[in-house]
């Protein structure tokens, strides 16, 4: 599935075109994977809808990836063909900054995106760095592994940065696939840890106390107790100013997202501090994901009951599955099937 052009999805809503191209061979240091399953992410939208670094077109997306390896590339060592691996968001880094050498290959200069600087898993085939590439614990389905390679890594990565300890208090801003995976992870490790969920459905509520929450309600609404961190995966800006106010002194605020959408930037002027920043309140931005934070996230995750909620579409069903992202239609995460060219191209 192609994306040729930039626009909203107001202005074009199927944007990614079914289209036969090469299977890709893989170069030195290489492996070649035909792909089973696709999470399907907020950052797609973000790359399709423009808020990203353009994308060089045209571009196959998709950044949670999981398949088998049918090749090996030049000078691979460590894995076989019939491997079952994934490929994330991080496709690969320098290996010499500071950064690289310190472990946060997320903040790279060179940092290579997978599904925007380079073709991605919304196809049959695609190739990968074989140092890039993780390996799958056995007891993930590969639906079930695909929404841990993004948004259960950079939720693991973001829970880190909040930096907190068993029985503090926790808010999640937005409830979507990142978000049901941090609450899950924080039952199993911090279980004294009282968790507050603002989000915008009724729906999204109700699955959040399913899961555990011991509050949920909507963005402008206050939770029974002051919180120690709260992690905001939203796409707007709004909630960033209502969970400020929510923060206990010394709290910390860590945003989980790569673009925020412009439409109400505005709000950002109306930021009051005496109630919103004083008091030593802390904001914390997320960016991208290391390998070793991938990695991490799949071990922690393969020993405890950590299952990501899944909707599963046909790849030649992208078009609806990003629709329904963009109209927040979540529960969980969706995740594209990859069948054969001739389901796809029909």
């Amino acid at each position: 599935m192609l994306l040729r052009r930039i626009a909203p999805l107001s202005v074009n809503p199927d944007p990614l075109d079914a289209a036969e191209i090469p299977v890709p061979v893989p170069a030195n240091g290489e492996v070649l994977i035909r792909v089973s399953v696709c999470g399907v992410c907020h950052t797609d939208l973000d790359e399709i809808e423009g808020r990203a670094v353009p994308p060089r077109l045209p571009l196959v997306p998709g950044h949670q990836v999981i398949g088998r390896i049918e090749r090996l590339g030049p000078g691979v060592t460590g894995f076989r063909e019939g491997d079952r691996v994934g490929v994330a968001w991080i496709f690969s880094a320098c290996g010499e900054c500071r950064y690289c050498r310190e472990g946060n290959e997320n903040l790279c200069a060179d940092f290579v995106a997978t599904g925007k600087d380079v073709p991605g898993g919304y196809a049959e085939y695609m190739v990968a760095r074989a140092a890039f590439v993780h390996r799958i614990p056995e007891p993930f389905s590969d639906v079930d592994a695909a929404p841990l390679l993004c948004a259960g890594a950079i939720g693991y990565r973001s829970l880190r940065l909040a930096g907190i300890r068993d029985g503090d208090t926790l808010g999640l801003a937005g409830f979507g696939a990142s978000a049901h995976l941090v609450l899950q992870l924080i039952r199993s490790i911090y279980p004294r840890t009282g968790v507050a969920v603002f989000a915008r459905g009724d729906g999204e509520r109700a699955f959040a106390r399913e899961l555990g929450a011991a509050w949920a309600g909507e963005f402008q609404d206050a939770p029974p107790w002051k919180l120690r961190a709260v992690i905001d995966t939203t796409p707007a800006w709004a909630p960033v100013l209502e969970a400020l106010k929510h923060l206990e002194p010394g709290g910390r605020l860590v945003v989980n997202a790569i673009r925020k959408e412009d439409a109400d930037r505005a709000v950002l002027q109306t930021i009051d501090y005496p109630s919103q920043l004083w008091m030593e309140k802390e904001i914390k931005s997320v960016a991208n994901v290391a390998r070793a934070d991938v990695r991490e996230f799949l071990d922690v995750a393969a020993g405890l009951p950590v299952r990501p909620s899944t909707e599963e579409f046909p790849l030649h069903d992208a078009n609806a599955a990003l629709r329904g992202l963009k109209n927040r239609n979540i529960r969980g995460a969706k995740v594209l099937r990859i069948r054969s060219r001739v389901d796809i191209l029909g």
